[in-house]
C-alpha cells in the first residue's frame, strides 16, 4: 500500500478535506490528537474498522475508542447519556477523557470489541476535531502504532511502524499530553476508572464524588477476562529491550545500576539522575517531581531505548499520584509487570 504523508498546521488547511474524504471512503488515516497519534477509520463501517486491527496486528477483542467533534454526535452512539456523563463532558470535553456507556445498535461489534458498551471521547486537538468534522462520521482511532509497541507521539513514530500499511499520515506536530486518555465506565453501578491518563482520579471525583479504580490499573488482567477498555488485557507500550522497573530512591537506584550495568544496559531515569549515572547509557523520561514531563516523554523514551541498542532498561519507579498514576500504568505494562525493589 502507498502511504501519503502530509503536514497540517491549522484546522482550516485544505488538506483536512482530503483526510475527511479518505475516511468517508473507508480508508485509514493516522491523525494527531493531544494524547497520542490515532489510527482513524469510520467507526460505523465494520470493514474499515477491521482494517485497523489488520494494520496494527491488534487482537480483535480489544475495544476501540470512538472520537467525535461535537456533542450531538454522541447521542446516537449510546442508549442513554445520563446526568453523570453530561457533567463529565461539560467539565472535561474536549479533552483527554473517554466515557463508556451502553452502546446503541449503530455501533458495530468490531468497534466495541464484542462488548455491549462503547467508549467515546472528544479530543481537544483542533486538527483532530477538524478531520472528524470533515469526514462527517465518528472515528474509531486506537494508537497509530504496531500493537504492543510504545504509542506514537510524533508523526515519525507512526511512519516507522505503519508506513506502507495505511493510506495517509497527517503530521500535526508532537502530542502534548503524551499518554492515552483516561477511561471511565459509567456502565457499572459505581463509576469505575479503567485506565488512568491526563484527567486524574482526583479530578473525576471532583465531579462525580467517590469512584472505583479497577484492579487492572495496577495488576495484570487474566487472559480469560473480558477487556472493558483498551490497554487492559495485553502487554503494551514495549520496546524490544526488556524493561525492569526499579523501586528505589535516587541513591539506591544509582548504586544498583553500578552493580548490574554493562554495555547492553540503559538507565531509563529522571533528568536529575543523569549526572550520577555517567558509567551507563541513559535515556531520560522527565523530571522526578514532574509527572506531566514524564507522561509527555515516556513513549518517545521507550523508543529511544531500542535506538541506543539496549537489551535491558532499568526504569526508575514514578510517583503513583495524579498523572503519575498514568505513567506507572504504562510502565508496568511495558515491563510486563516486572518490578524489583532495591
Amino acid at each position: 500500500m502507498k502511504t501519503e504523508i502530509f503536514e497540517i498546521k491549522s484546522s482550516d488547511d485544505e488538506k483536512i478535506q482530503i483526510a475527511g474524504k479518505a475516511l468517508r471512503e473507508g480508508k485509514l488515516v493516522a491523525i494527531p490528537t493531544e494524547t497520542v497519534y490515532g489510527l482513524a477509520a469510520n467507526a460505523l463501517d465494520e470493514k474499515a474498522v477491521r482494517s485497523i486491527f489488520a494494520a496494527k496486528g491488534r487482537p480483535s477483542d480489544n475495544p476501540l475508542i470512538v472520537h467525535i467533534s461535537r456533542l450531538e454526535q454522541w447521542d446516537f452512539l449510546v442508549e442513554k447519556i445520563d446526568e453523570r456523563a453530561k457533567l463529565l463532558a461539560e467539565k472535561f470535553w474536549p479533552g483527554p477523557l473517554t466515557i463508556i456507556l451502553k452502546k446503541s445498535d449503530v455501533v458495530p461489534e468490531a468497534t466495541s470489541g464484542g462488548l455491549k458498551t462503547v467508549a467515546v471521547r472528544m479530543p481537544s486537538h483542533p486538527i483532530a476535531r477538524a478531520i472528524i468534522e470533515a469526514s462527517g462520521v465518528p472515528l474509531a482511532a486506537p494508537s497509530a502504532n504496531t500493537s504492543g509497541k510504545p504509542s506514537p507521539t510524533t508523526a515519525k513514530h507512526v511512519e516507522k511502524d505503519l508506513f506502507g500499511k495505511i493510506d495517509y499520515i497527517v503530521n500535526g506536530g508532537d502530542c502534548s499530553v503524551g499518554v492515552e486518555s483516561t477511561v471511565i465506565t459509567l456502565a457499572t453501578e459505581k463509576p469505575t476508572l479503567l485506565r488512568p491518563g491526563g484527567i486524574t482520579p482526583e479530578m473525576l471525583e471532583g465531579v462525580l464524588g467517590e469512584i472505583e479504580i479497577s484492579d487492572s490499573v495496577f495488576n495484570k488482567l487474566s487472559e480469560d477476562s473480558e477487556a472493558a477498555s483498551p490497554g487492559m488485557k495485553y502487554q503494551h507500550y514495549s520496546p524490544k529491550a526488556k524493561i525492569v522497573i526499579v523501586k528505589a530512591d535516587e541513591e539506591r537506584y544509582c548504586s544498583f545500576l553500578s552493580e548490574v550495568a554493562d554495555e547492553k544496559t540503559v538507565a531509563l531515569c529522571f533528568e536529575e539522575d543523569k549526572e550520577k549515572l555517567s558509567f551507563v547509557k541513559t535515556v531520560v523520561y522527565g523530571k522526578e517531581k514532574d509527572s506531566f514531563s514524564q507522561a509527555s516523554s515516556l513513549f518517545d523514551s521507550l523508543r529511544q531505548v531500542d535506538e541506543v541498542g539496549a537489551e535491558i532498561a532499568y526504569a526508575r519507579f514514578p510517583e503513583m499520584s495524579g498523572v503519575g498514576l498514568a505513567v506507572f500504568n504504562r510502565l508496568i505494562r511495558a515491563a510486563a509487570f516486572n518490578i524489583i525493589e532495591v
